[in-house]
């Protein structure tokens, strides 16, 4: 019988903002230049998971993924 593995699921942290089109921009911290939009979340979700996994075909990048371990997440926003 064939041992079957189990990807771990890793979290990544996601910045989501809706831009002045009405586009929801969506970046990923995590990389250098990860952006996605699309016209609903869901879609800007979809496409910055695409782009995630063409960075990911980068060795470094896959370093930088096993590299990061956070403990916490936490978002906050500043009125000037």
């Amino acid at each position: 019988m064939e041992k079957v593995t189990k990807k771990s699921k890793r979290q990544l942290p996601l910045f989501v903002e809706k831009d002045e089109d009405g586009y929801y921009v969506v970046e990923c911290p995590l990389f250098d230049g990860c952006y996605a939009q699309g016209k609903t979340i869901d879609a800007a979700i979809k496409n910055i998971r695409e782009v995630i996994e063409l960075i990911l075909e980068e060795q470094e990048n896959r370093k930088l993924l096993q590299s990061y371990k956070p403990q916490e997440f936490s978002l906050h926003t500043l009125s000037i």
